[in-house]
């Protein structure tokens, strides 16, 4: 029986008719809204009690007890309404809407529960993009309180380059990038892949050689003046387009050079006189340091540009020698007049945790600005993201049916593997059903690798099978499609590679459909359905660099 006192209770005990029922579910409901706090936005996932509409002389009457119980402060009751949902998967009742979040310590009902049981083939998932724009991205209604190229100080050489791209307006990170570089701050840029970094260090940089060139400030013989370090070939050749473009009347020198063309081709390439802006691998570099083919103590601007690749175990030994040769400011006024010193950027989409701990031992990390997204390290909004529970023996055939129907669209499709083996492999399958593709991986020859991207940025091949080499940085704004025919090892991969769609100036927000068959992926898969029904950053993955911890007297003498 309903009972309206000093609060609204429903006995949940009596004789099961239907209209107790119907009662029972209408009075839980009502305690439930009063419990959470009258006002509240009453919503469940699916699989748990539905929310029951109340009918409104009900919801009248029970709004007039407690307005004469509690005053008239107490809001009016506000039912739940559908929505879109953010998960969506094969057992409806495991959906979430997008209004939906649960909180930290809420159970949470996860599809890849399961998933490491081989009866959960065929099972899938799907986060639903939430947003129709890119968030680095502003919107309509807040371009005029964002500033233009002109009001940043750039010359109009650079403005016309960027008239020319398409390029109209800075979005807010490149706002505040840019301006504390010009103040002559060193920067950490920290934001979500396909942001614009790219440009938010090179114009202030070109801006400032230009400057410089116009008073007479040039380098050595063999001096740079800026150096960008970068983790491959294709990323650094690619920085180099961007950059001649942008400095194409600003009568700059620009280079970029890379590993795996041997000696004689990188003296070449130095040997052009004074460099202005150099695009380089770590590897590459360091063999010109060491032939002193080039000099580091003219440099004004040091960029490490995807610093989790160039800070891990692959290149970290490289990088910290080549630091050793370079003069960083640990002040702004260091990186200003004679003798000055190099000003610091480091770009990245995601931070490994000893970057504090190399940093430290070249400049004050207190010198260190760090301009950060708020989507970093997050489901990317924007993305439509689906995974599928597939058996190993499956995934060819599946792979093979997506492509042919993808074909027919004539849009870019980048399709990930975990090894350059299975990059050749798929490569052989495709050919053998006639679909036309291109291959990228590591353990190719230099002059293969030359150029392959490119063909695919020029729309001349629509599908490049590919290792992670191809998800670090290079613009994909053709690119529709991401498939992960082998899960990424880690969750920082798995952001770099699901950021080559969606990114700014992109025509379409793409989409990213990812096989899952081992158990270890499952794991990996698990912690971005968390992340993604909290709608939190996802686990391990660090933005800040700190202080390293102080070694203990051992440990120092150790190292002497």
């Amino acid at each position: 029986m309903l009972t309206l006192g000093s609060r609204l209770l429903l006995h949940p005990w009596g004789p099961k008719t239907p209209a107790t029922r119907c009662g029972t579910l209408l009075g839980w409901s009502l305690v439930s809204s009063f419990s959470a706090g009258v006002g509240s936005r009453v919503s469940a996932p699916s699989g748990e009690l539905p929310v029951i509409r109340i009918p409104q002389k009900t919801r009248l009457r029970a709004e007039q007890k407690l307005k004469r119980a509690a005053g008239s402060k107490v809001p009016a009751l506000r039912l739940a309404r559908p929505g879109r949902l953010l998960i969506m998967g094969k057992r409806p009742e495991l959906n979430q809407h997008a209004a939906y979040t649960f909180g930290k310590f809420d159970p949470i009902p996860l599809v890849t529960k399961g998933w490491k049981h081989r009866k959960a083939t065929g099972d899938y998932f799907v986060i639903n993009n939430t947003r129709s724009q890119p968030p680095a991205c502003p919107g309509e209604e807040q371009r005029e309180k964002l500033r233009s190229f002109s009001s940043l100080g750039l010359c109009g050489e650079l403005g016309a380059a960027l008239d020319g791209m398409g390029i109209s307006q800075p979005n807010g990170l490149q706002v505040r990038t840019m301006t504390a570089l010009q103040r002559g701050r060193n920067v950490l840029c920290a934001a979500e892949t396909g942001s614009g970094k790219t440009l938010s260090y090179l114009l202030p940089i070109l801006q400032s050689l230009a400057q410089e060139t116009a008073v007479g400030e040039t380098a050595e013989s063999n001096g740079l003046r800026s150096l960008v370090l970068v983790p491959s070939r294709e990323l650094a050749e690619q920085l180099q387009r961007v950059a001649r473009t942008l400095a194409a009347d600003l009568k700059l020198n620009v280079w970029a050079v890379g590993g795996g063309r041997g000696m004689g081709k990188l003296k070449l390439s130095l040997s052009r006189g004074p460099i202005d802006l150099l695009v380089s691998t770590p590897g590459a570099l360091w063999k010109a340091l060491r032939r002193d083919l080039v000099t580091l103590g003219d440099l004004s601007h040091l960029v490490l540009d995807e610093a989790d690749t160039l800070f891990d175990e692959s290149f970290v030994d490289l990088l910290e020698a080549i630091l050793q040769h370079c003069q960083i400011a640990g002040h702004p006024s260091e990186s200003r007049g004679p003798g000055r010193k190099a000003q610091l950027v480091v770009t990245g989409a995601t931070f490994p945790g000893g970057v504090g701990e190399l940093l430290s031992n070249f400049t004050d990390l207190g010198s260190i600005t760090t301009i950060k997204s708020k989507e970093l390290h997050r489901i990317m909004p924007h993305v439509k993201q689906k995974f599928l529970k597939v058996k190993r023996t499956d995934k060819a055939s599946d792979l093979l049916q997506m492509l042919k129907e993808l074909v027919v669209q004539k849009t870019g499709v980048l399709v990930f593997c975990n090894s350059a083996s299975t990059v050749n492999w798929l490569g052989y399958v495709l050919d053998d059903h006639g679909i036309k593709h291109s291959r990228l991986q590591g353990s190719m020859q230099a002059g293969r690798r030359s150029g392959i991207f490119s063909t695919f940025q020029q729309g001349l091949v629509d599908i490049l099978l590919c290792t992670d080499i191809a998800s670090r940085g290079l613009d994909t704004q053709r690119v529709a499609f991401v498939i992960n025919y082998d899960f990424p090892m880690t969750l920082c991969d798995y952001i770099h590679r699901a950021g080559r769609v969606g990114r700014v100036g992109s025509k379409v927000l793409g989409t990213v459909v990812s096989f899952v068959t081992h158990p270890w992926e499952v794991e990996l898969v698990q912690k971005i359905e968390t992340a993604a029904r909290q709608k939190v950053v996802l686990p391990g993955l660090e933005s800040e660099i700190e202080q390293p911890a102080k070694k203990s007297v051992a440990e120092q003498f150790k190292q002497n």
